[in-house]
């Protein structure tokens, strides 16, 4: 077991009321790793100025790929393939769910792997991120359907 902390912080600029106050944020990860955080731009009302930063469903969306990614990476060492590079267009769904509450419904991983020397067949790619997804904690925990579109570049 471990665990795993961040510190959010906000804090009042103004007037406080729903159509005023500011939704920026910091998110503290430690060891000098900082990210300015808000709410998704259509969830502000226009009377608030928007500032950039990462809202919870598009850093939501990011934890479930990079841990994808994360565990890509090992799998794919394990077998001896080597990853140049791995990108993931990834993309999340917010909507109802089936208990009627708004929740990220569906999460699609779009990953374009590019390999030096030996690949993969379609066979060993698909199974690998398969295997991948098995062991993804982050997938794991979450309600979200899982749509996976991997390629090999």
């Amino acid at each position: 077991m471990s665990e795993h902390r961040t510190i959010v912080e906000w804090q009042k600029q103004g007037e406080f009321s729903y159509e005023a106050y500011s939704r920026a944020h910091s998110i503290d990860f430690g060891h000098g790793v900082r990210v300015a955080g808000n709410a998704a731009a259509g969830n502000i009302p226009k009377t608030v100025a928007w500032i950039p930063g990462a809202d919870p469903e598009q850093q939501f969306v990011a934890s479930l790929s990079s841990c994808h990614m994360l565990w890509f990476l090992h799998l794919a060492s394990d077998m001896k393939f080597v990853v140049e590079r791995y990108v993931d267009e990834a993309s999340g769904v917010l909507a109802k769910n089936a208990e009627g509450k708004l929740a990220m419904t569906r999460i699609t991983l779009r990953p374009v792997v590019t390999f030096s020397g030996a690949r993969p067949t379609p066979e060993q790619f698909a199974q690998l991120h398969e295997k991948t997804h098995e062991r993804c904690f982050i997938a794991n925990s979450a309600k979200s359907e899982v749509v996976l579109e991997p390629h090999i570049a």
